[in-house]
């Protein structure tokens, strides 16, 4: 989203796919009078009034918050991390696990305590690492 005008968004796309060897295939919404970046509080009140929106916010399928970020306007955001919250979110919703500090796709994960032994070595046949009784770790359940 962006407090600028619609007609702005298609120059940066053009402008990041040229500076960032890629190719930008999201919308970028316009939100010129700031409604929605003021009812969302994703505008810092003392910065400039041509700053980006620095605040991201992840909506799962139920509509809910599942991350709220934000940067600010000094730093560049870090896809790598938004995108390895996505994938751990993704993860964590169809398995009874988390993802630890510095987690990355394909490594091992958290069995949640809610799950006891016996019912862990039926849920996740890869295996059990218990390193505490409440830290057993597993691989990925997810991946082949």
């Amino acid at each position: 989203m962006s407090v600028d005008p619609l007609d702005k968004h298609l120059g940066w796309v053009n402008d990041i796919n040229e500076t960032q060897n890629c190719n930008v295939n999201f919308p970028i919404i316009a939100d010129e009078d700031k409604n929605v970046a003021s009812l969302y509080g994703m505008i810092h009140p003392n910065a400039s009034e041509t700053f980006t929106v620095r605040s991201l916010f992840v909506i799962g399928p139920d509509k809910k918050i599942k991350l709220t970020l934000t940067y600010p306007a000094s730093t560049g955001r870090n896809f790598h991390e938004v995108l390895r919250v996505i994938d751990s979110l993704q993860l964590t919703s169809n398995y009874s696990v988390s993802t630890p500090v510095d987690w990355k796709p394909g490594e091992d994960v958290i069995i949640a305590n809610t799950i006891n032994n016996e019912d862990a070595k039926k849920r996740f046949p890869k295996g059990i690492r218990q390193v505490k009784p409440y830290m057993r770790y597993t691989p990925q359940p997810n991946l082949d």
